[in-house]
C-alpha cells in the first residue's frame, strides 16, 4: 500500500474542515468554492486535484464518518447495547462540530437520509419478530420504527446542544433498543 503524501493530506483536511465551517455562516448551497479556497487556505486548483466539486467534498466527508460508524459497530459486535451505543456516542461527541452541522441545520438534509438509511441497514439484522414483545409485527414497520427513533433521538441532542452527556444518552438509548426490539441483548453483525 503506497503512502499518501502528507501535503496532500494537510490540504483535505484543511478542506473538510472549512466546509464545516463555512456551514456554521451560511447554505450549503451558498459557499462557493472561492469561499472554499479562502477559507481552507488553498488554491483552486488543489480543491479541484482531490474533488469534482463542493459536492463531491461534502460527500466524502459523509461517507468517511458514516464508514466509521460502520466500523464501530462492528467493533462492538459482542457488546450489548449500552456499551455499543455508548462508543457511537463517544464517536458523536469527539466529532460534535460535524455532526451538529450534519444534524442540527438545514444545511445538508443529505446527510440526515444517509444516516437514516445505515441505520436501517445495521438494525435490520437484529430484529425479530418471530418470539417476544415482537411476535407477529412486521419486520419494516419495527426496522423503520426503530431506526427513525434513533435517529431522530440522536438528531435531538445535537439541536439542543447535547442537554446530557454522551453517556448518559447512550445509557437511555441503549436501554431502549433493548426493550424494544431485539433478537438478543447483543449486536450481531455477522453476516
Amino acid at each position: 500500500m503506497s503512502k499518501v503524501d502528507r501535503r496532500i493530506l494537510k490540504s483535505q483536511d484543511a478542506l473538510k474542515k472549512a466546509v464545516i465551517e463555512l456551514m456554521t455562516k451560511k447554505n450549503f448551497d451558498d459557499i462557493t468554492i472561492q469561499d472554499l479556497s479562502d477559507t481552507a487556505n488553498v488554491s483552486r486548483g488543489t480543491i479541484y486535484l482531490h474533488y469534482l466539486d463542493k459536492y463531491d467534498l461534502l460527500d466524502k466527508l459523509i461517507e468517511e464518518h458514516i464508514e466509521v460508524l460502520r466500523a464501530l459497530c462492528e467493533s462492538a459486535s459482542e457488546l450489548d447495547f449500552i456499551e455499543a451505543t455508548l462508543i457511537w456516542t463517544e464517536y458523536f461527541d469527539k466529532n460534535y462540530s460535524f455532526f451538529s452541522m450534519m444534524l442540527a441545520s438545514k444545511g445538508a438534509p443529505y446527510f440526515r437520509n444517509r444516516f437514516l438509511s445505515f441505520l436501517l441497514d445495521e438494525f435490520r439484522h437484529e430484529v425479530n419478530v418471530t418470539a417476544g414483545i415482537n411476535q407477529g409485527l412486521n419486520e419494516e414497520v419495527i426496522i423503520s420504527f426503530v431506526a427513525s427513533a434513533y435517529a431522530g433521538v440522536v438528531e435531538w441532542w445535537f439541536k439542543n446542544e447535547r442537554p446530557v452527556a454522551h453517556q448518559v444518552l447512550a445509557e437511555q438509548l441503549g436501554t431502549l433498543l433493548e426493550r424494544n426490539l431485539l433478537k438478543e441483548r447483543r449486536f450481531s453483525y455477522n453476516r
